[in-house]
């Protein structure tokens, strides 16, 4: 699937690129998935065929190292993704405690060659993890490379939270032990940095909040109003209940979008019920829903469910799903919406969907939770209502269907915020300064204790 991490991570280490720092994006678990270009280099480190065969049988724990490059081939790993290999965290929580463990976990071997390539191959000013779940190679990559280390705070908690609850109590206990030298944390929300802060009892002014930007070439023509033209003309894989639609008309109904992961944590079945609560409104408008976004094998059959539940509506003919592929269809698809709306049961720290779809001029309704509130403050993009609300829900969308001059205008405001503030650049810069800060401090720091050994030294 797309990775809201990794797509955030690649476009952050691109800009960082275009700005000169010499920046190294390092795929771990499997190559990294974009659709964008990526920048991650070509070795993949902590492979995952490795990480899964060094748990489940102690021989691969000594295997030469050919045998394990073989199994870190990225076509290979890439190939093995496609399949319905397991992720889910209840699954895999004695896994995720040996990975924690680091040098003391089943992967040991994994974890040295990864410190041994950063301290001798690439000997970085500063290390960021892209999250804390991969903290285990801390304390080893200290004594190799004393260098600050930076942890970003990006979704761990949705992860952690799957975990049976003795290994949670244990993962999380092994973070904190992880991380208590770092330099400091970096994360894409203020609510985020107070709930990890709280969560993972971490200093919160260490915590440093750096919105997520998005690269804007590709994004901006902004959506036809409803009734003058159709722009999805050109989408490829559109379906109508798995059927092939026809070319777009001329004109087209008020259109809602969808555009995130399909599963039940992303809300897609909350906006199923808030549109059959809309088309039941007399004299409402004509409106479609449209959705687009990754359809993972354990979800088909939630998939199914929310179409069978138009099906007994009779609304199967207002629906539209697209696969979305690559960024050009992407942006077809927001940019063929009126409003879009992903109204996640969990707090969603980032939110990059909300950026691309106001980069495209779309409003959007939220609901008043994780960052969705701070973006939309910061924007004035859209709407919000309470969470987990079908009907709430609904009366936004229907706010914005019969108010389509304050749509353009919630839009408008999107764009030009995206714009100036959430890109790709500022987000660069921002991170710059940041790492620049915990660098500084982590000097000050040494030099203050080296002066007290001094000191100590004097007075004995």
């Amino acid at each position: 699937m797309f990775c809201g991490s990794c797509l955030r991570d690649n476009t952050l280490a691109a800009a960082l690129i275009a700005q000169g720092h010499d920046a190294v994006l390092i795929p771990t678990y499997t190559p990294i998935r974009t659709d964008e270009e990526s920048v991650a280099q070509p070795r993949v480190f902590l492979g995952g065929i490795n990480v899964y065969l060094q748990q489940k049988w102690p021989l691969f724990r000594y295997t030469p190292r050919f045998v394990d490059r073989l199994f870190d081939w990225p076509p290979l790993l890439k190939w093995v993704s496609r399949f319905a290999v397991s992720t889910r965290a209840e699954q895999l929580g004695e896994l995720t405690l040996s990975m924690l463990r680091g040098e003391h976990g089943h992967q040991k071997k994994e974890v040295v060659e990864l410190v041994q390539w950063l301290s001798r191959d690439v000997r970085p000013d500063v290390v960021v993890l892209s999250n804390v779940l991969i903290s285990g190679l801390v304390p080893k990559l200290c004594r190799e490379w004393p260098r600050p280390i930076v942890g970003t705070l990006q979704g761990d908690d949705i992860f952690l939270e799957a975990l049976p609850t003795s290994i949670r109590r244990e993962a999380k206990r092994l973070i904190r032990e992880n991380c208590a030298v770092l330099a400091g944390y970096l994360t894409t929300s203020r609510y985020y940095a107070d709930f990890m802060a709280e969560y993972l009892d971490l200093p919160r002014e260490r915590i440093a909040v750096v919105y997520p930007g998005i690269n804007l070439q590709g994004h901006g023509i902004a959506a036809a109003p409803p009734g003058v033209n159709a722009s999805t003309a050109a989408l490829p894989a559109a379906s109508v209940d798995g059927r092939p639609t026809p070319s777009a008309p001329s004109s087209r109904p008020f259109a809602i979008g969808y555009f995130a992961r399909i599963c039940p944590q992303k809300g897609l079945h909350l906006l199923i019920e808030a549109f059959r609560l809309l088309k039941k409104s007399p004299g409402l408008p004509a409106c479609r829903l449209r959705v687009a976004g990754w359809l993972a094998a354990e979800h088909r059959g939630y998939f199914d469910e929310q179409k069978r539940r138009l099906a007994d509506d009779r609304l199967l003919s207002d629906f539209e799903h697209h696969d979305c592929p690559d960024l050009a269809s992407k942006v077809r698809f927001l940019q063929g919406c009126d409003v879009l709306s992903v109204p996640t049961v969990y707090r969603e720290p980032k939110g990059l969907y909300l950026l691309e779809a106001w980069a495209n001029a779309v409003p959007v309704v939220q609901p008043r939770h994780g960052a969705f509130p701070e973006l939309i403050a910061a924007t004035g993009g859209g709407l919000l209502v309470p969470p987990g609300d079908p009907v709430a829900l609904a009366d936004g969308l229907r706010r914005l269907l019969t108010n389509p001059s304050e749509a353009r205008e919630l839009g408008r405001r999107g764009q030009a915020a995206v714009r100036e503030r959430f890109h790709a650049a500022v987000m660069a810069r921002e991170t710059v300064q940041v790492l620049q800060g915990f660098l500084e401090a982590e000097r000050s720091g040494a030099m203050a204790h080296a002066a007290a050994e001094s000191a100590k030294q004097l007075a004995g």
